[in-house]
C-alpha cells in the first residue's frame, strides 16, 4: 500500500458533503443533506477500484456495504495496522474518531457511510453507561446482519422517501449505536441502566399532543424527546415500552387517523390531504393508508360518501 499524505482533519458536521468531496473528488449519489436530515451525516454511494488517501475525521464513521455484486479485494490500514480483507455483501467497517483510515481495493462496490458525533453518541447511550468509560473499538470488515439490514432500511429511506423519514432513520442510527455499545466497545455498565420503564402518562400526552400540532412535519427524535426532557435513545425506549410501537409507527398512525378524518370531511382533494398530514405524496400516503386500513384513501371516501 501506498503512503499518502494524511489530508487535513475531516469534520462531516461541519463540512457535509464538502468534506466527502474533499476525500472522494465528488459528491455522493445522495446523502442526508440533499434530504434535509439536519444532524446527521448518512451518504450512500458507488465505489469504482481506487484507492482512499490516508485520512482522520472528527466523528465515528461506519461503512456498511450494501451492494457488492462479486467479493472485493481490498488492502485497509487502521490506525497503523494493515489488513488485507475481502469484502462480500453485508460486511461492515468501523474508524473510531480521530483514527487514521487508508484503503484500496479492487472492484466497484456500493457502500453506505455514516459519520456519528462522539457527542451524539454520547448523549444516546449515557442513560445505559457512563460515555467517558467507553472506547468505540476499530473494526476490519466483518459481516453483521443487523448492521447490514440498519444500512438497507437507512439506503432506501434516503433514496425513496428521505425528505419524510428522518424519524425512521434517527431510530435506525439510535439502533445502530446501542448495537456497536453491545458489540464494538469496550465499556462498563453503571448503576443507571433503565430496565422496564415507562413513559408518565402526563409525558405520553405532551408528546402525542404534540405530534398532532406538529404532523405535517418531518419530526425527529430530537425533537420529541426535548418535549419530555429525554434523550432521544431513552425517550424512544420508554415511548415503545409504552404504546408497543416506535415513535416512528405512532407518527404514521397518527398521520393515517388525521388522514381519515379529512377525507371523512370532504373539503380537499387526497393529494392535499396527503401534503396536510406530513407524507410526500399521495402515493407514499396510498401505501401506508392501505397497510395500516386495508384500503386505499379513495376506496374509503367512496365508501364514507355512500
Amino acid at each position: 500500500m501506498k503512503e499518502f499524505k494524511t489530508l487535513e482533519p475531516v469534520n462531516f458536521i461541519r463540512e457535509k458533503e464538502a468534506g466527502y468531496k474533499r476525500i472522494f473528488r465528488r459528491l455522493p449519489l445522495v446523502s442526508s443533506v440533499s434530504v434535509g436530515w439536519d444532524d446527521l451525516c448518512i451518504a450512500y454511494d458507488q465505489y469504482p477500484p481506487g484507492e482512499l488517501p490516508k485520512i482522520l475525521v472528527k466523528q465515528h464513521c461506519i461503512g456498511i456495504f450494501t451492494d457488492i455484486p462479486s467479493a472485493v479485494q481490498a488492502e485497509r490500514k487502521i490506525d497503523g495496522r494493515l489488513v488485507q480483507e475481502q469484502n462480500v455483501q453485508g460486511d461492515f467497517v468501523i474508524v473510531p474518531a480521530n483514527t487514521s483510515h487508508q484503503v484500496v481495493w479492487n472492484k466497484l462496490g456500493g457502500a453506505l457511510s455514516i459519520a456519528i458525533d462522539p457527542t451524539f453518541f454520547a448523549q444516546t447511550i449515557y442513560e445505559i453507561v457512563n460515555p467517558d468509560r467507553i472506547e468505540l473499538l476499530p473494526q476490519f470488515a466483518t459481516s453483521d446482519p443487523l448492521i447490514y439490514q440498519i444500512g438497507l432500511a437507512l439506503k432506501s429511506v434516503l433514496v425513496k422517501h428521505g425528505t419524510t423519514s428522518r424519524l425512521y432513520a434517527e431510530t435506525l442510527i439510535n439502533t445502530l449505536i446501542v448495537h456497536l455499545l453491545e458489540k464494538n466497545s469496550v465499556l462498563c455498565r453503571n448503576s443507571s441502566e433503565y430496565v422496564g420503564g415507562k413513559l408518565p402518562q402526563y409525558k405520553l400526552r405532551q408528546v402525542i399532543d404534540y405530534i398532532y400540532a406538529h404532523i405535517d412535519r418531518d419530526l425527529s427524535l430530537k425533537e420529541l424527546g426535548t418535549v419530555v426532557q429525554m434523550s432521544p435513545h431513552y425517550f424512544s425506549q420508554l415511548f415503545k415500552e409504552t404504546t408497543g410501537i416506535t415513535p416512528h409507527q405512532y407518527v404514521i398512525r397518527c398521520r393515517i387517523e388525521r388522514a381519515k378524518d379529512l377525507l371523512q370531511q370532504g373539503k380537499v382533494s387526497i393529494a392535499e390531504i396527503a401534503e396536510q398530514v406530513g407524507f410526500v405524496d399521495q402515493s407514499h400516503l396510498h401505501r401506508y393508508f392501505k397497510r395500516l386500513v386495508g384500503i386505499t384513501p379513495k376506496t374509503f371516501l367512496q365508501q364514507f360518501q355512500k
